[in-house]
């Protein structure tokens, strides 16, 4: 006798697609009407704009109340003996996950707050688990009388929900916006962490994913490194129920080292630390951030495409066999943590010049996530401008009187600033911009302000003086790099487009200011 009627059924297979599926991604809303039908409320669909946690959603409710009576008489009819096909058996075991993992979301958005570093040395120790494992056996121990299921231990369900939660909570506070670029931004750091088969994870990959390094590309000032957050804090760390803690979770941990910075000897310090007297002002051992990072800990390589060839080189060695050796020392050590990097270059181009190992970049590229620019942003959805502006004027004022002030910044925007104006400095200039709006009612794009203080001059001034034959190479050369640099907005991307060294193109653009 089935488990299920055919109209169950049909319900059963969206709710087992739902369960396993990329919540950021249009296939979440399809799953959600296929099982509801014409039950399914058209105005709840947006893009996972906004967590489901910030207030019940109608069809999430709806999903619910009818699921649970299905998987109460599912249940009855197992313990009563009926013999079952295998994929009812996979459908009932779905449901039910999906049905626990509802009843426990909020007492985990609550287990995420108090186990949050920032609440300090608080007790580790988890309270509800108990509860919940006695649900999970309600349900699923019938399954256990069939050879066809594979029944995950309640303590590996619980860390999954848990880490599923977390992922959530990191990347709705890191990545901001409503555009389709952040709503696929989104979905690809969903996939990041738990690749594009969520059921492959749950019984595989789950404890493997730091083994797997996450190259993070796009223009400066598109919050990589909120992207890189957003992954490296949404590792997975299981539970055990004897102490009633997560195992790790008090050694994650998330180092980020920007590589223009620092020296190429500070570089590998930092990294893979060092030995007293490895190096002149080497006065007392140094553990590096390779050696301080936990298994569930991660290390962030900001501008990873400045790195010097022979830093690349020992990188290369410890992404191939997860070793390495600190400066001074002969004794190997293992790096247990996983490893995300992060450019603005175009690698491509960066190999072909020689200045990046083409082995390095393939030790760096088996996980890849773009950011989007600002500009791609609000050319897809103009209306991000003002959800943008309004976010920024509330972390920076506060909610009382956002409305006003947010009109005010919009308004100044829109009578000087080009509707087609690129915000070549992205998320990052337009927080100054709001900044400077605020406090001097005015803003003045990098262009604008080489305008006023003569940097660079202009393209038909250098064209006037080469005719004159009034200009040497080396000015003209410091010229020209200011001009890209007034055009581009960044250092980085002028120094991608004139193919020379960022600290190049730096020297030289200062160098033109004082002369001007």
């Amino acid at each position: 006798m089935a488990l299920a009627t055919s109209e169950e059924r049909d319900f059963l297979k969206a709710i087992s697609e739902l369960t396993y599926c990329n919540p950021f991604t249009p296939q979440r809303l399809a799953c959600e009407r296929k099982a509801l039908g014409k039950h399914f409320v058209e105005s709840d669909s947006v893009w996972s704009f906004r967590p489901d946690a910030a207030g019940e959603r109608e069809n999430i409710r709806r999903l619910i109340e009818r699921g649970e009576p299905i998987a109460h008489g599912m249940r009855e009819k197992l313990i009563a003996g009926n013999k079952p096909a295998r994929d009812e058996l996979e459908l009932y075991q779905d449901l039910v996950l999906y049905l626990l993992y509802d009843r426990y979301r909020l007492k985990l958005d609550e287990l995420i707050s108090r186990l949050s570093p920032a609440q300090g040395q608080r007790s580790r120790r988890v309270s509800g688990y108990a509860a919940f494992a006695k649900e999970y056996a309600h349900y699923l121990e019938p399954l256990q009388a069939y050879d066809e299921v594979c029944l995950d231990e309640p303590s590996h369900v619980f860390a999954l929900f848990y880490q599923i939660r977390r992922a959530f909570k990191h990347i709705f506070d890191y990545i901001i916006g409503g555009s389709a670029p952040i709503a696929r931004l989104r979905a690809e750091v969903w996939q990041s962490v738990f690749t594009h088969d969520l059921r492959r994870f749950r019984t595989t990959l789950y404890d493997k994913m730091g083994q797997v390094t996450t190259l993070i590309t796009g223009p400066s000032g598109t919050g990589k490194e909120l992207v890189a957050r957003a992954v490296g804090l949404s590792r997975y760390f299981a539970f055990d129920p004897k102490s009633s803690k997560f195992v790790g979770d008090d050694d994650q941990s998330f180092h980020a080292l920007n590589l223009t910075a620092l020296s190429p000897t500070l570089i590998e310090s930092e990294l893979f630390g060092h030995k007293r007297g490895a190096f002149t002002g080497a006065l007392q051992d140094h553990k590096g951030w390779l050696e301080l990072c936990g298994p569930a800990g991660t290390v962030f390589l900001d501008e990873i495409g400045e790195l010097d060839p022979l830093i690349q080189v020992k990188l290369l060695r410890l992404l191939q066999e997860r070793t390495y050796q600190s400066l001074g020392d002969t004794a190997t050590k293992h790096f247990s943590g996983k490893i995300i990097a992060a450019t603005n270059r175009n690698l491509a181009c960066e190999i072909q010049a020689g200045r990046f190992r083409e082995d390095f970049y393939y030790r760096l590229c088996s996980d890849m996530i773009t950011t989007p620019s600002l500009h791609e942003q609000i050319a897809d959805s103009p209306a991000e401008l003002r959800q943008l502006v309004q976010f920024l004027v509330k972390r920076m004022a506060g909610e009382t009187g956002a409305e006003d002030l947010t009109g005010m910044v919009l308004s100044w925007i829109e009578k000087n600033l080009n509707n087609e104006y690129h915000w070549p400095g992205n998320f990052r200039e337009l927080e100054q911009c709001v900044w400077n709006i605020l406090i001097r009612n005015e803003y003045h794009p990098m262009s604008r302000a080489g305008e006023r203080t003569g940097v660079a001059g202009s393209i038909v001034g250098v064209v006037s003086s080469l005719a004159e034959m009034k200009v040497s190479a080396d000015d003209l050369l410091n010229a020209y790099c200011a001009i890209v640099y007034k055009q581009s907005g960044s250092y980085e991307e002028a120094a991608r487009l004139l193919k020379l060294d960022r600290r190049t193109v730096k020297k030289r653009v200062e160098q033109q200011l004082l002369e001007t």
